[in-house]
């Protein structure tokens, strides 16, 4: 269920790309009712989670989750919160290709450590997961990127999540280390729903459709 999940959330972004064909500003609600659930699940889920388990360094292992999906945005131009520089006849882009598989992989880790709160955790990422392959989609649609090299990256980036659970459940080193994993990976998801979410409008205006996605992304995370 998880796996299936995980790789569907990518297929129906793609489907919405190519049937709805959404706007900007309704690419831009979905990414801040995403961005507000993520956050949610972070602080009211994960965040008790990690602290629990008494480790004096949890802090220490958040801290470095910020600043490693801060290297990763480097290369993938800010691909994880919404930001796609578009162009036409370009080539294919490894640097995005590689830092969302990281991503991906990373934050799919934790879903096969078995946590109590292993659902809420899928579903913040299956929900961020639509939006960014809307994104993506639309970047391959107008790049000119040959299809099939736009085919083989949205397949490897829908499998990374699922990869990562694998991992995550199998390998001794993860499953040993699996507070530590989850506090990184805290720290990467504080990082993209915390620009989603905060990052200032054109001329600092307040945008209530935003908000009100927001609010709705929150009351979500907080029933769920």
């Amino acid at each position: 269920m998880t796996y299936i999940a995980l790789i569907l959330s990518v297929l129906i972004g793609i489907v919405i790309v190519f049937g709805l064909k959404p706007s900007a500003k309704t690419i831009q609600l979905l990414l801040a009712f995403s961005g507000a659930y993520l956050l949610s699940i972070t602080i009211l889920h994960l965040f008790p989670e990690v602290y629990d388990s008494k480790n004096t360094n949890i802090g220490l292992y958040i801290l470095s989750g910020l600043l490693l999906q801060l290297i990763l945005d480097f290369f993938s131009k800010g691909a994880e919160h919404g930001h796609i520089h578009i162009q036409e006849n370009i080539d294919f882009p490894w640097g995005l290709f590689v830092s969302l598989g990281i991503h991906a992989f990373m934050e799919g880790i934790p879903l096969g450590h078995n946590h109590h709160h292993h659902e809420h955790l899928l579903w913040a990422i299956v929900i961020h997961k639509v939006p960014i392959a809307i994104i993506l989609g639309t970047f391959f649609v107008k790049s000119n990127i040959p299809k099939i090299n736009a085919v083989l990256f949205l397949l490897v980036f829908s499998c990374m999540s699922p990869l990562g659970s694998l991992a995550g459940g199998n390998i001794p080193f993860l499953l040993t280390y699996r507070t530590e994993i989850t506090a990184v990976v805290i720290g990467v998801l504080l990082h993209i729903s915390t620009i989603i979410l905060f990052e200032t409008s054109k001329d600092h205006k307040f945008n209530l459709y935003k908000f009100i996605a927001i609010l709705i992304g929150m009351v979500v995370a907080y029933l769920a």
